[in-house]
């Protein structure tokens, strides 16, 4: 099976995307394959190497991107929601003349990336709110 998953929770906030990243490893795991993770809402925020979580914490920054490299994922963070929460790619930084702090292995991107997840997958599955 080919599953897109969307991810609403900040790493921070809701377990929401801690399943999400278990629920991706499990997938590869069982022989299935992961089309696209989509990062939408406060969900945006497991995209930025901003984050900084106790040593007692997961990195969920670290593992999708690990995860991302390791399986060839394509990890999409939505540009407008990024945008108001602060979070650029280089492009973005220059344009609005700050730092910027898109993770290693994340892309913005817009919802037409959702769309062709939709398209594509048998399944698109959500995590967080």
């Amino acid at each position: 099976m080919n599953f897109s998953i969307v991810v609403y929770g900040a790493p921070q906030q809701s377990e929401g995307a801690w399943s999400a990243y278990r629920f991706a490893e499990a997938a590869i795991a069982s022989g299935h394959s992961i089309y696209r993770v989509f990062f939408y809402h406060d969900g945006v925020w497991n995209g930025t190497d901003s984050n900084r979580p106790p040593q007692d914490e997961h990195d969920l920054n670290q593992l999708w991107s690990t995860l991302a490299q390791r399986e060839k994922l394509d990890l999409v963070v939505c540009i407008s929601a990024a945008k108001r929460r602060g979070v650029f790619d280089a492009g973005e930084a220059s344009r609005y003349q700050t730092q910027p702090n898109l993770a290693d292995g994340f892309v913005l991107s817009g919802l037409g990336q959702y769309t062709d997840a939709l398209l594509v997958s048998d399944r698109m599955i959500t995590f967080g709110v």
